[in-house]
């Protein structure tokens, strides 16, 4: 099942994506479940699909402007240097990492699919990183590894946007760089966790103005989903509707000589067949 939550002639809502259209389950569901959030938090995924099998759609989904799959969660937390070849893309003679590392992003930082891409003013090294994001349907801490995928309600996509020497103003941190606003993306919805093998690898594919630039899968990440649930709830409370980006594989524009920074006009799409295309247009900022 595939979840989306969007707005469409000027009202906020939340869905179910068949085909090319939208069953609103907003209004089926309200106001109890007003938000896919809500949904998470009430553990309703199997009243949500009962609801949504066998209904015609309300509305064609070219209607609907897309939003983050889950609006204002809780946590956003963003994982660097998960792919095997990612580590050894910093030529500083290190070895694989022993425990993730993360940093946390603002939920304003990322728009949804379709929607403008901002470079900010203030730099002109907006780069992307496709990354696949989990979204969190069950509450946990300290979760152990064999049950952390019974915790996942769904995959998504992120375009974990990053604006490059922002990253280096402070000592020990990356914040700044990883939190402009509007310079990422997530969606274009959640694949529900029962439509995947959340075991298998997944094919992960970043795309500008059509070139291929990142192309890996998940068997070369570091750290895996399970992993990560495991590693990240030891220190902090997985919520339901917590979204946990993965890290993304190499070929990010910084890597480039020269690098390859986005620019307005810019097309970025990230792909993972299992779950769909994020694609979004950079613009510069007003």
């Amino acid at each position: 099942m595939r979840l989306a939550s969007y707005t469409v002639r000027g009202r906020a809502g939340y869905g179910a994506v068949t085909g090319d259209g939208l069953v609103d389950l907003r209004t089926r569901l309200g106001p109890r479940l007003s938000t896919l959030l809500d949904v998470l938090r009430a553990g309703a995924l199997e009243e949500v699909a009962a609801t949504a099998t066998g209904v015609r759609p309300d509305f064609p989904l070219a209607e609907a402007e897309l939003l983050a799959p889950v609006v204002s969660p809780e946590k956003i937390l963003c994982v660097g240097v998960n792919y095997a070849n990612r580590n050894a893309e910093y030529k500083d003679g290190t070895e694989a990492p022993k425990y993730a590392s993360l940093f946390m992003r603002t939920p304003g930082s990322l728009v949804g699919h379709g929607q403008p891409i901002v470079c900010p003013k203030v730099s002109s090294q907006l780069d992307y990183e496709g990354e696949i994001a989990l979204v969190i349907g069950r509450e946990g801490r300290h979760i152990a590894r064999e049950h952390a995928l019974e915790h996942i309600a769904g995959l998504t996509l992120c375009n974990e946007g990053t604006i490059r020497d922002w990253t280096r103003h402070g000592k020990f941190n990356v914040t700044q760089g990883k939190n402009f606003d509007a310079t990422g993306s997530i969606g274009p919805w959640m694949v529900t966790a029962d439509a995947l093998d959340l075991s298998a690898p997944l094919h992960l594919m970043t795309r500008v103005n059509g070139e291929t630039r990142q192309d890996d899968t998940t068997a070369n990440m570091i750290f895996s989903f399970a992993d990560l649930i495991a590693y990240i709830s030891t220190f902090t409370t997985l919520k339901p509707g917590d979204v946990i980006v993965t890290g993304t594989p190499t070929g990010a524009g910084a890597r480039f000589d020269p690098p390859r920074w986005l620019k307005p006009g810019d097309v970025v799409e990230v792909e993972v067949p299992e779950i769909g295309t994020l694609r979004n247009t950079v613009v510069a900022e007003a």
